[in-house]
């Protein structure tokens, strides 16, 4: 009888470990690929992705990010847009600063318009050039006023850049504690609501900052909870690692991913030697050789599912093999420039990632008689990369991130409609002009694209509050919770 009862026992017994294993205690810990994360005033200049995920959780904007990239509210606890959609008014919470003071209207606007100001260096003040003013209306009440609607505005004061901060304070919502660790990382700490109304439950969380093989090391051995910041630079480290299945994710994100010409009077100042260049990409196989889920080569500035516009049509040759392009392609290349050619000079960052790019170019270029060599720096290039996520939906911000006082090649007549575009209060108007910039920077080959830009996550079972979005931002609130989850 008693050997019975131990041989029923004995399997409850072997289930206690493993149901401990599955609900684990204590602060999630995320690595950010980067340096040490600090709280980075934007009006100095662009944050780093390390700075820049540490502020959008410890100094919130009027609005923020959730886990699956909705807008939701941050200092505001509600707005209203006006029908003409020229003003957005914001009722703030009864938040307080670290010293205990309360947030004011006059306060949250003072702090904006530093953003805003001609000589902030934030990254995100040209998007947000249609802003006329940020006026406290009472104590708690602010209002945006605007030249022309911006169906957008939310989702750009949603990102870090435009967090509140003063000094080098923010309100949540986590606030920083001291580590029990040392120079090791951030604590993080923030009071949730729980089951009963008057219960209170703290949500910790452990943020550093660490090289890509570091961070990755660290999740594969169990000592990190969610990795985040990933790029392509970096993407072949995570893809060789021993990583449990479905850890890996990626977000849709939405952006740019191309080449963009540094310098003219030389021999790539050449709309047409350009567009020879772009056609002769194989974006099909670097696209395969990357292996990201969903990612699609490009071939036109503007990307599919942008405010106001149809899905921009792609150019003839885009659906042709490019095998069936090297003749031609060759042939244009010996009429422009001749016998003596040029070797075309890349600025790429470092990294696994970005020497498969260059060994993908090279071997593409080489095909049609160009060699290639990486630049030490975009100062000695002819084309450097550039790897952005867009803030918004709207194109405007892929079409003005080519106006001339942002890059050297550009088209004064692509400004020129630019400048309309962002004056005109009739939104099928502005978005007809933005259509037409975008149309010149393709022909002009102003930016040669190539596919999204690609960013990565490693997410563990234990992190049930994650979920990709187009902005690839991530908040730390909630990591535990499924998103969508009361």
């Amino acid at each position: 009888m008693r050997r019975q009862l131990l041989l029923l026992l004995i399997p409850a017994i072997m289930l206690v470990p493993e149901a401990c294993r599955q609900q684990p205690e204590g602060a999630m810990s995320t690595v950010v690929i980067g340096g040490e994360p600090k709280v980075r005033d934007p009006a100095l200049g662009p944050l780093p992705p390390e700075d820049a995920l540490l502020l959008q959780n410890v100094a919130q904007g009027l609005v923020r990010f959730d886990a699956s990239g909705n807008i939701v509210g941050g200092l505001a606890e509600r707005w209203n847009v006006s029908d003409d959609g020229l003003s957005y008014i914001f009722r703030l919470t009864s938040a307080r600063w670290p010293d205990g003071n309360k947030v004011t209207a006059t306060q949250v606007a003072k702090l904006l318009k530093r953003q805003l100001a001609e000589r902030s260096r934030n990254s995100m003040k040209d998007s947000l050039g249609a802003v006329e003013d940020v006026i406290a209306m009472t104590d708690r009440v602010i209002e945006i006023q605007l030249v022309a609607p911006r169906p957008n505005l939310l989702s750009l004061l949603a990102q870090p850049e435009l967090s509140i901060l003063r000094d080098r304070d923010g309100t949540g919502p986590f606030t920083m504690k001291p580590s029990t660790r040392a120079g090791r990382e951030l604590r993080l700490e923030r009071e949730v609501e729980g089951s009963d109304e008057d219960e209170k439950q703290k949500e910790e969380v452990l943020l550093s900052g660490a090289s890509a093989a570091d961070a990755i090391a660290e999740f594969a051995n169990d000592k990190a909870d969610l990795v985040l910041g990933g790029t392509f630079i970096d993407l072949p480290l995570a893809q060789r690692a021993k990583l449990p299945r479905g850890t890996l994710r990626f977000d849709p994100a939405s952006g740019l991913f191309g080449l963009v010409p540094t310098r003219t009077g030389k021999s790539f100042d050449n709309p047409k030697l350009r567009y020879v260049l772009g056609q002769a990409i194989d974006r099909a196989n670097y696209v395969g050789t990357l292996g990201v889920p969903g990612l699609a080569a490009r071939a036109t500035l503007l990307e599919p599912g942008l405010d106001g516009l149809p899905t921009p049509a792609v150019p003839a040759w885009f659906g042709t093999p490019l095998s069936d392009r090297l003749s031609t392609l060759k042939a244009q290349l010996q009429k422009q420039l001749g016998k003596t050619k040029p070797v075309i000079r890349l600025a790429l960052p470092e990294g696994p990632g970005s020497d498969i790019l260059f060994r993908e170019l090279q071997r593409d270029w080489g095909a049609i008689g160009l060699s290639v060599e990486r630049a030490p720096n975009g100062a000695t290039a002819d084309f450097v990369l550039i790897d952005e996520v867009a803030p918004s939906s709207s194109p405007a911000w892929f079409v003005r991130r080519f106006r001339c006082d942002a890059v050297a090649v550009c088209d004064a007549k692509a400004d020129e409609l630019m400048d309309a575009a962002r004056e005109t209060p009739v939104a099928a108007q502005r978005y007809a002009l933005l259509a037409q910039a975008a149309g010149l920077i393709d022909e002009g080959q102003l930016f040669i694209p190539i596919a999204a830009p690609v960013r990565w996550s490693l997410v563990s079972a234990r992190v049930q509050g994650f979920a990709g979005n187009r902005y690839a931002r991530h908040t730390l609130t909630d990591l535990g919770q499924q998103p969508g989850k009361d």
